[in-house]
């Protein structure tokens, strides 16, 4: 039954015939478009299904920060590299945190060197295993944009009620709408919609798009993952441009309102607060992050436990900050599958599942 459902949204028919409708739309037209998505499912999704090949001449789609694990920055993962170098902690973090070059290491190589490092499936999981472990401080790496912040906020909630006083998040987590509107008024980029991250979207709606499209007049379309979900988030946009008008429009009505998820938004609202923030390739980015409020101080791990960092450095010749900013294609950058690869990545946009360089990587030679 679900596979069947899921098969509707692959359906090779409707997808040429999305492809058909923007090539009618686009038929005479001299200027160029350009799109950007910001979410790493989609660019996934966009690489594996040969989206780009659909596309009329003059219908440019390009990837922009939508891997949070691409664009934290080496400060970040620096610091948690000297957290799990101290004595009695673990460090906890989903997967792809463990491969991220740092300045001078990352976390996979200092657990071969003896640290605990472990991968789990949920913040709850860090929260369980604090229990467990009471003599130590277990660290959770608190990475992600508003997708994942919620149930991060969950697990500082429920540690402080139940006085599991030894789990701590070392937050970093960041919101999708404030780069979008810096690379919007980026003149190197001439971006002229986005297609509007789902995941995201399902927490805070629609609705927190409409100033991207009304007071600086690009197009923004909140798209699904599948084939036919991504057409049609393009047509919609194109079809926007080309009748000279900039709104936000819902392509993901099975799954994102536009108030978004109300009880994600409280939860957020009690355990953080709004900061500047740094990503990576951007720069800091004004109020565009997220920090464990005063009122969780005693769970923040950069506030609870000093610890000498490293000075950030980049990597010689890793083009992944500009990668994330939709300026360079994988493809031009001269380490891209040589000397980076997902066996030994140099940037972090090649380590995630979600990166632009892994996607292209593994879908786009």
């Amino acid at each position: 039954m679900t596979v069947n459902y899921m098969n509707e949204f692959r359906d090779r028919r409707v997808v040429l015939g999305f492809a058909e409708r923007i090539k009618e739309l686009v038929a005479g037209r001299t200027e160029p478009m350009t799109f950007m998505e910001v979410c790493g499912t989609h660019t996934m999704a966009i690489y594996q299904y040969g989206i780009r090949s659909l596309l009329p001449q003059g219908v440019q789609l390009i990837s922009g920060p939508g891997c949070p694990v691409c664009v934290t920055p080496n400060g970040y993962i620096d610091r948690a590299i000297a957290l799990c170098r101290l004595p009695d902690t673990i460090i906890t973090t989903f997967g792809d945190m463990v491969r991220v070059p740092g300045s001078s290491s990352s976390l996979m190589e200092e657990r071969a060197r003896g640290a605990d490092v472990r991968i789990v499936y949920s913040p709850l999981d860090a929260v369980a295993l604090a229990e467990k472990n009471p003599d130590k401080k277990v660290i959770f790496l608190g990475v992600g944009f508003e997708t994942t912040a919620p149930a991060i906020a969950g697990s500082i909630i429920t540690a402080s009620n139940g006085g599991v006083a030894n789990y701590l998040v070392l937050a970093s987590h960041k919101t999708i709408p404030f780069p979008m509107e810096v690379l919007s008024s980026d003149p190197e980029l001439s971006i002229d919609g986005y297609i509007c991250p789902a995941h995201v979207s399902a927490i805070i709606g629609a609705d927190a798009y409409r100033t991207l499209a009304e007071k600086r007049g690009v197009p923004c379309v909140v798209t699904g993952f599948e084939p036919t979900d991504v057409m049609q988030g393009v047509e919609m946009l194109v079809r926007q441009v080309v009748e000279g008008r900039s709104s936000v429009e819902i392509q993901y009505g099975r799954v994102v309102k536009w108030e978004g998820n109300k009880k994600a938004q409280q939860v957020l609202a009690e355990v953080f607060s709004v900061c500047d923030t740094e990503w990576r390739g951007i720069g800091v980015i004004p109020g565009s992050g997220l920090r464990i409020a005063d009122k969780y101080a005693a769970f923040d791990a950069e506030k609870m436990i000093a610890v000498n960092v490293e000075e950030p450095r980049e990597h010689k010749g890793c083009q992944c900050g500009e990668v994330l900013k939709g300026k360079v294609s994988p493809f031009d950058c001269p380490l891209f599958a040589k000397a980076c690869t997902p066996e030994a990545p140099v940037g972090a946009c090649m380590v995630s599942s979600e990166g632009t360089c892994a996607a292209a990587y593994k879908y786009g030679r």
